[in-house]
């Protein structure tokens, strides 16, 4: 349940952490007359990631109990396996969202260039 939750709330972080940079970028680009719909949308992103971080807080004091349990039960080698998982279950989520991040950056690169070609060059769609 532990390793679940803790999938869940990187992914919350990144996703937020994504979302406000997003809107962060387009108040910084607009001049002084930004929407206030947008900085509606900023304020409401910087406490839901206030609160993703805390729950995050929580649930690193969870693993501290979960591995005070798995201590008990686990030999030396089997508790360091479970340490690296647990460490390495955050690095892989987070290079993941990189990974799809690059992927859909790909993606939209290569229907712009070939929305820019004339049509008798355009490749056909596979999709």
């Amino acid at each position: 349940m532990f390793v679940g939750d803790l999938d869940k709330v990187v992914s919350l972080l990144l996703s937020l952490s994504g979302r406000l940079a997003r809107v962060e970028n387009a108040l910084n680009s607009l001049e002084d007359g930004a929407p206030r719909t947008l900085t509606e949308k900023r304020k409401l992103l910087m406490r839901q990631h206030e609160d993703a971080k805390e729950l995050k807080e929580n649930l690193d004091r969870r693993e501290q109990l979960v591995f005070a349990i798995m201590e008990v039960h686990l030999d030396a080698e089997n508790l360091d396996d479970y340490r690296h998982f647990v460490k390495m279950k955050s690095a892989l989520v987070i290079e993941q969202r990189k990974l799809d991040d690059k992927i859909k950056l790909g993606e939209e690169q290569l229907k712009c260039l070939t929305e820019s070609l004339p049509p008798e060059q355009r490749p056909p769609l596979t999709r």
